[in-house]
């Protein structure tokens, strides 16, 4: 009896044991998913999986890990699988109709945010994209009625009345469009969109000077949006201001090198002010893009003859004609080139062909085939009423040096990409830039080049008691399958040696370097504090100590401020709500204290504590740290950052901007965006 209860308990034991071991797997894997190392997080996942495949939790999140890596079919498969577990949770539909938007499943993610609103009837992110859904699929009634349920469940919800404009436009009706569209600036006319959106309507209407104005102010608001300086571009044209639409290409293919209509659009109004070689490589990149663009190779054509290539231009001219035999201007200025080559027979047969067509056009017997294709392209062409423009899919050769405008589908891409979802718990609202870590992975910046360096950091990578240099970077890079595998074996290498030598303050920074990478908070403070405990003079490890305290702290008012959505079959919240107070921070406050006075010279701790700081909104205290950090090193490109968003908190946006700008021209480049805004707001 006695040996039957103690194997009982051994058993309990065990599975408790299991639980909890599970449970702690379970909270690494999300952090990693919430600092998006998301091949990491997928590992931790599926160990997770392993020990309880009954549970739904672990297939959700890898779910969305997979989902933010771009296998929308793993995702979509990982969500049927947590749904299977419990079909009551509402972002697990969320997520697999997102992966399954992206696979051109629209039926089914329809019908997989209808099964959620029955579980969450006021969820605005469902609604918006089940109404996108029946957009795509050109179900307008449909798409009308869900959005008039979601402005009645928020009726401030500026996207709701910009989609519901531009089911309007797509209706043929501008002037509730343009109602819709206006209802959605007077109640936020710091969105870009609406300003944007006007703007189209105003151009389909002629108002071109209007359009400009609204163009204008969504730039202002969003400096880095490609559409809106192609659409102000058209609307100086229409105004002739030719110089004004080409620097807006320009602009617009800064930010877009792709755009087709950018290239096409400029190399046309580069051949009207006589920049041909410019624009004859405006039309190479079109054709690269689209070997079959015969209006792109009839006006490189053109240019080519204009620069003396008549040889590159009667080339061109004959793959036009081939296409559209009877296009007489073809013929007209192959017959012009090969004159200038001296092919007299050639010139001669196009101009007895060009002939031939005319006659034959006047008495109705031109080639049936021919010109049943010329006629078809000309049904398909749509232009403005000046007959300046073309719809991109007009294929009328006549049309060749018209400006191209969007079709009517690509009109709205903007908002049929624009699906909402708990892709992440990130916020995504201004926020300060980044601490700064000692660690292995750093990002690299197109823009930013700064090289972060400390003497005694240097030191220690040449020591090479590291497995690699260390950097200081607040641009962590998430870890690759190789280097997560590396990092565990690094683990029990080290772990090994602390048996031996449990005294060694480097071995269990340099584990406690690994815990942190693999996400492990728990187990790397741990070894933190067991190398402060040997070596109480060793700066490195107070910072790093510091550092992931504060991401722990992050993380879990990540978790607290997140209403879940996740809803057990029981009626309990499947999350834990976490309350994260001022005092929290303290353990974070003194061991940053603790680096600057052991290394006071070390720039970076001054800049971590200001912070921390800001985030208790102590912003006079974050100020004098930010300043001390900057005194220090005048190019701190992330000081004058966050120094500015400190002076902004306390209402002191001329101090602000101006640092802004300074970070600005140090390499961030949102701070431009968020000086526009605040310019704007001190204006008023």
């Amino acid at each position: 009896m006695r040996k039957g209860l103690l194997l009982l308990l051994v058993g309990l034991s065990v599975g408790l044991h299991a639980q909890i071991n599970t449970e702690r797997v379970m909270t690494i894997a999300r952090n990693a998913l919430y600092f998006e190392d998301y091949v990491l997080s997928i590992q931790y996942f599926n160990q997770v999986i392993n020990a309880k495949p009954y549970l739904y939790e672990p297939y959700f999140f890898r779910g969305l890990a997979k989902f933010n890596l771009d296998d929308y079919q793993g995702a979509e498969a990982d969500c049927d699988a947590a749904i299977q577990r419990n079909p009551f949770v509402v972002a697990a539909y969320q997520i697999r109709g997102l992966a399954r938007i992206r696979q051109n499943k629209y039926d089914g993610a329809i019908q997989d945010y209808r099964t959620a609103l029955k579980y969450d009837p006021e969820n605005v992110a469902l609604w918006h994209n089940l109404s996108l859904c029946h957009i795509q699929k050109k179900d307008y009634v449909s798409a009308n009625e869900d959005l008039g349920k979601l402005l009645k469940i928020s009726p401030r919800y500026t996207r709701a009345y910009l989609m519901r404009g531009e089911v309007c436009l797509l209706q043929k009706d501008t002037l509730q469009a343009l109602q819709n569209f206006e209802q959605a600036i007077d109640l936020d006319k710091y969105d870009p969109d609406g300003w944007a959106a006007r703007a189209i309507v105003r151009i389909q209407q002629g108002q071109y000077a209007d359009a400009e104005s609204d163009l204008n102010q969504a730039i202002h608001l969003s400096v880095h949006n490609a559409g809106n300086y192609i659409n102000r571009a058209l609307t100086r044209y229409h105004r002739n201001n030719l110089r004004g639409a080409m620097s807006d290409y320009d602009l617009a293919l800064k930010i877009d090198p792709n755009n087709f209509i950018g290239h096409y659009n400029r190399g046309l109004l580069r051949a009207q002010v006589g920049d041909d070689n410019r624009a004859i490589e405006d039309f190479d990149f079109v054709l690269k893009m689209e070997p079959d663009n015969m209006m792109a190779t009839f006006n490189r054509g053109l240019l080519r003859a204009q620069t003396g290539d008549y040889r590159g231009a009667a080339s061109d001219y004959s793959t036009v004609i081939e296409q559209y035999p009877n296009f007489t201007t073809g013929y007209y200025y192959r017959a012009e080139a090969r004159k200038k080559m001296g092919d007299r027979k050639g010139a001669s047969e196009d101009e007895f062909k060009l002939m031939k067509i005319q006659l034959d056009q006047r008495n109705g017997t031109t080639d049936s085939s021919a010109d049943n294709k010329q006629t078809a392209d000309n049904k398909e062409a749509v232009t403005d009423e000046d007959g300046k423009t073309r719809k991109k899919s007009d294929k009328n050769m006549n049309n060749y040096r018209k400006i191209v405008i969007a079709d009517d589908a690509d009109d709205t891409q903007r908002y049929k990409s624009d699906y909402r979802g708990r892709v992440q718990d990130r916020n995504v609202t201004i926020k300060l830039e980044p601490m700064y870590a000692l660690t292995y992975y750093e990002k690299l910046s197109d823009v930013k080049r700064a090289v972060h360096y400390y003497k005694y950091i240097d030191e220690l990578n040449r020591s090479k008691v590291l497995p690699k240099p260390l950097h200081i970077t607040n641009m962590e890079a998430p870890l690759t399958e190789e280097q997560v595998k590396f990092h565990f074996a690094l683990i029990d290498a080290h772990t090994s040696d602390i048996v031996a030598n449990d005294h060694d303050a480097m071995k269990r920074f340099l584990r406690g370097l690994d815990f942190y990478l693999v996400q492990d908070f728990a187990n790397s403070i741990n070894d933190f504090t067991q190398a402060i405990l040997c070596d109480d003079t060793f700066f490195p490890a107070y910072l790093m100590r510091s550092l992931v305290r504060y991401k722990q702290l992050e993380y879990k008012r990540a978790e607290a401020a997140t209403v879940t959505d996740a809803v057990t079959s029981d009626g309990d919240n499947a999350a834990k709500q976490t309350d994260v107070k001022a005092i929290d921070y303290d353990l974070v406050r003194s061991d940053l204290d603790k680096v600057i006075q052991l290394a006071p010279d070390f720039v970076y701790a001054y800049y971590n504590r200001g912070n921390v700081l800001s985030m208790l909104k102590d912003y006079r205290g974050a100020l004098a740290d930010y300043d001390k950090a900057i005194q220090m090193n005048p190019e701190f490109a992330e000081a004058y950052f966050n120094r500015g968003l400190t002076h902004i908190f306390l209402g002191n946006n001329k101090q602000g901007i101006s640092d802004l700008s300074k970070a600005g021209e140090l390499g961030i480049v949102n701070a431009y965006n968020i000086i526009k805004r605040f310019t704007d707001t001190q204006e008023e």
